[in-house]
């Protein structure tokens, strides 16, 4: 790969980020912007894609093989913007012909038997050597502890086993982001959010649903703790997040509200030394083993208050294995929760909790009165990191899906032939290569920024493409394997069905585009 090269590569993907420029201009001048939902999706997504690639560049000036894999991502982001102008120009701002320069720079990395020298292309990640420390121990515990299981717990549907949770809990995963003055090791620096999304991803490629989601929901509580949360309060949770002792799951969603969280009917009443909570929560993962519940509810029975009335609480609960529960309290308050049967992310369970004058002390609304009415703002703290680490997730199932279909196609033969020697094989995995490598460079990207307090939009942005991106790798993956790959016998079939949940949690892709990064992009071009 040369220096002409990657100049190409900018080049063209300056006519990219012209186009996303004039067409955010052109959607934030229209007087009814959300009438045009369809336009406002296609252009969050291709932004999200473009801004990728920017951040790639760097990484391609870093070697030869970095170099390709820059080049072949960056010519298939741009393609694929012309898929979504095509015939639509007016719609999005542009000029007919708009990409015709960059045309050369497509055909030459997006051309097959380019695509096919990536397949068995290692490129490094470039970590420094701390981080490399992370990767190697986590992928140690992965592979010796959870993969051996992992296949076990998806197709039984059983807990996870408490030597996963005990052996992660040694391994310090749970304070990763809890400060070190309570216990955990966050430092303030950028080594916090790296150090999380590095781990995140070798946990998720031995598994989704025992592995890198464990991580999740304490994170969630811990950022919102540390955004809102009271000193008495951090001092009672942080050290318990931090050794594993409270494990978390997270009660936002509703039956009838799901990203619309503003909406929510959950209702929490004070009463003497504390509040009862009342209503239905749904989507709670892992709360069964949880011991603690993250809860957002309703403290201002004035609905017109929207997201203005809402408060965060810690319930307290105890731990409960398999797919039910039902517990009550002294004052005949009760809580009941059963697992939703689900095609995959399995072990975590997800449940549909009711909730029946359930008492919760006092002490327990995060920053206590000054909290009240703030607890869409500090959930949405807890969740902007959780989209950054479900990014993380999906590239451990991406590369975990890349491994199993390389190491079929090297064993198999068909028509006298292995599978791995024919070139629509090889291009495949040249593109999943580029794919994974560009979603794990640009999640390393967010991470630096949000350590800095920036990257709110970014990590929306990078939920949105490596989610989505994640279906299309496991998909071809599991093509790969032919018959064999709809098999639950082969790995490759849980990394399947464990993808298609990420662009559904921590912000369902449609929300996420239109709600989050259409409006802010537009927000920031008025």
């Amino acid at each position: 790969m040369t220096a002409p090269d990657l100049q190409a590569a900018a080049d063209a993907l300056a006519i990219g980020v012209s186009i996303i420029d004039r067409a955010v201009s052109h959607a934030a001048a229209l007087p009814d912007a959300d009438e045009h939902q369809s336009l406002l999706y296609d252009l969050a997504h291709a932004a999200s894609a473009i801004e990728i690639s920017r951040s790639l560049l760097d990484y391609g000036a870093k070697g030869e093989n970095e170099g390709k894999l820059a080049c072949a991502f960056i010519a298939d982001v741009l393609a694929d913007l012309h898929s979504k102008l095509f015939g639509r120009e007016t719609a999005w701002g542009a000029e007919n012909g708009e990409l015709d320069p960059a045309r050369e720079f497509i055909r030459l990395f997006r051309d097959p038997q380019f695509v096919a020298q990536l397949a068995l292309v290692e490129a490094p990640r470039h970590l420094d050597e701390d981080f490399e420390m992370v990767a190697d121990t986590f992928r140690r515990f992965a592979n010796d502890k959870i993969a051996p299981q992992a296949e076990h717990i998806h197709r039984q549907d059983t807990d996870i086993p408490e030597d996963i949770i005990s052996g992660l809990a040694e391994l310090g995963c749970f304070g990763l982001s809890v400060p070190e003055e309570y216990g955990g090791f966050a430092t303030g620096s950028e080594s916090d959010y790296m150090g999380m999304v590095i781990a995140t991803e070798e946990l998720s490629r031995a598994s989704l649903g025992a592995g890198g989601s464990l991580i999740t929901r304490p994170e969630i509580l811990t950022r919102a703790l540390e955004r809102g949360g009271t000193e008495e309060q951090k001092r009672e949770w942080f050290p318990k997040i931090a050794t594993g002792e409270t494990m978390v799951a997270v009660a936002v969603t509703e039956p009838d509200y799901g990203s619309d969280v503003a909406n929510l009917k959950v209702t929490a009443t004070a009463v003497d030394a504390g509040w009862v909570i009342n209503g239905v929560k749904t989507w709670c993962t892992f709360a069964g083993r949880a011991n603690v519940l993250m809860l957002l509810a309703r403290t201002d029975p004035d609905r017109s208050k929207t997201h203005r009335g809402l408060s965060l609480f810690i319930v307290p609960k105890p731990e409960a294995g398999g797919h039910s529960f039902e517990f009550s309290q002294n004052n005949g308050g009760s809580m009941e929760g059963r697992a939703i049967p689900t095609l995959g992310y399995r072990g975590m369970h997800s449940f549909e909790i009711a909730f029946d004058n359930w008492f919760v002390p006092e002490q327990n609304l995060i920053g206590g009165e000054e909290g009240l009415g703030k607890g869409f703002y500090m959930q949405m703290a807890g969740f902007e990191n959780g989209r950054l680490q479900t990014a993380a997730r999906a590239v451990g199932v991406m590369q975990a899906a890349y491994e199993e279909a390389r190491a079929y196609a090297q064993d198999r033969s068909v028509f006298g032939r292995p599978v791995i020697e024919y070139q629509l094989t090889q291009a495949k995995l040249g593109r999943m290569a580029a794919i994974i490598q560009g979603s794990r460079q640009y999640s390393y990207s967010v991470a630096q920024m949000m350590a800095k307090g920036e990257g709110r939009l970014e990590a929306s942005m990078v939920k949105a493409y490596v989610c989505k991106a994640a279906e299309w790798v496991t998909r071809e993956a599991l093509q790969i394997h032919g018959g064999f790959g709809f098999a639950e016998e082969y790995t490759v079939s849980r990394l399947f069905v464990d993808a298609r949940v990420l662009s559904i949690f921590e912000g369902a892709d449609e929300t996420l585009c239109l709600k989050l990064i259409a409006r802010r992009l537009l927000a920031d071009a008025r």
